[in-house]
């Protein structure tokens, strides 16, 4: 089924209005018509309403980096990736850096791409680690120059950005699990990003593994203070400890993603309702449990099998997977990460 909208957004001048349509026409398709009208709509209200450059050269830059980036992206989106963040400082002989070079190899040998931040440290640690081909470099141009590390094998697949948030959008959006491994403040800033999206729902979820070499008290501190501060004055819920996890050791970590993705694939909204789209059938005890351990975060009804709904139809999304449909309040995303986690066990 075709999106919703706007028949006013209008630029106001029929001259340009048929001179946009006309575009269309010769650049889109029937599937993407109604978008690519808007957003070159939305180009011309900027030159006729902005007379400031800097505004237009912001604009511009991001259109440029996210166009560039889906390209470099589109070809692998049916093969799972996953985010290493970390230190740019850690040497190549410290725990860490041999924890993410391990954590990447294990998990290239399973299928899995690496996406890093393209820097020095734990990022250079999970290039070198990923198999070849494997991997992707995000880098983010700083006025120091953080040059991309020598671990990247293909080009094509080291993307330079300009501004952090289109980064950002992009290591969330194609990316499928995320590993965090101790940092500074970029970090840390990266990894409450990934955590406080999952909370709102803004993204997917998906597994969050906080990972540390033996020994190392890096976020076994930060867990102390998460839960001292935040959890104790109530600035979250204590179910928000389930977006993430908490683990010592590469197999741990990678056995942590692997599970989350044993039953559950994917989760999408359609018509009011949460749909979970599973690997396989769960059994009828598993169904029974979770209607009674998680009815908390249900707005009505149960959660049931269902086939794929009319929409999923239309747009063809995964219609040979199991469903199970809920009328999920769109609040407790801990909990809902909890359920996951017990379909997975089914």
């Amino acid at each position: 089924m075709m999106e919703k909208f706007s028949k006013d957004y209008e630029v106001g001048d029929p001259a340009i209005d048929n001179l946009i349509n006309e575009l269309v026409k010769k650049s889109g398709s029937v599937e993407t018509d109604n978008l690519l009208r808007e957003i070159l709509t939305t180009t011309v209200k900027l030159g006729k309403e902005s007379g400031d450059r800097g505004d237009l050269k912001l604009v511009n830059n991001t259109l440029k980096e996210l166009r560039y980036s889906f390209k470099i992206f589109s070809p692998y989106r049916s093969v799972k990736k996953v985010i290493i963040f970390g230190s740019a400082r850690s040497k190549a002989k410290s725990a860490e850096y041999k924890m993410a070079e391990e954590f990447a190899r294990k998990l290239s040998e399973k299928g899995y791409m690496i996406v890093t931040g393209g820097g020095p440290g734990v990022m250079e640690a999970g290039n070198k680690g990923a198999g070849t081909g494997k991997d992707f470099a995000l880098n983010i141009r700083l006025p120091f120059e953080q040059k991309p590390n020598p671990y990247i094998d293909e080009k094509e697949k080291l993307i330079n950005f300009k501004y952090f948030f289109t980064r950002k959008l992009i290591f969330v959006k194609e990316t499928d699990a995320t590993a965090l491994f101790p940092g500074g403040f970029g970090t840390l800033d990266e990894g409450f990003e990934m955590i406080n999206l999952m909370q709102t729902g803004k993204s997917r979820p998906r597994p969050i593994v906080l990972m540390e070499p033996k020994g190392s008290t890096y976020w076994a501190t930060w867990m102390h203070f998460v839960k001292s501060q935040l959890v104790k004055n109530g600035f979250i819920k204590k179910d928000d400890l389930h977006l993430f996890h908490i683990v010592k050791t590469v197999d741990a970590a990678v056995k942590y993603i692997e599970d989350f993705y044993k039953v559950y694939h994917s989760i999408r909204y359609a018509f009011g309702l949460a749909v979970l789209r599973l690997n396989r059938e769960i059994s009828e005890k598993t169904l029974k449990f979770i209607n009674q351990e998680f009815k908390d975060i249900l707005t009505s009804g149960q959660i049931r099998i269902s086939p794929p709904t009319d929409k999923e139809i239309q747009e063809k999304e995964f219609l040979n997977l199991p469903r199970l449909v809920m009328n999920f309040n769109m609040r407790d995303y801990g909990r809902l990460c909890e359920m996951i986690h017990v379909i997975n066990r089914d």
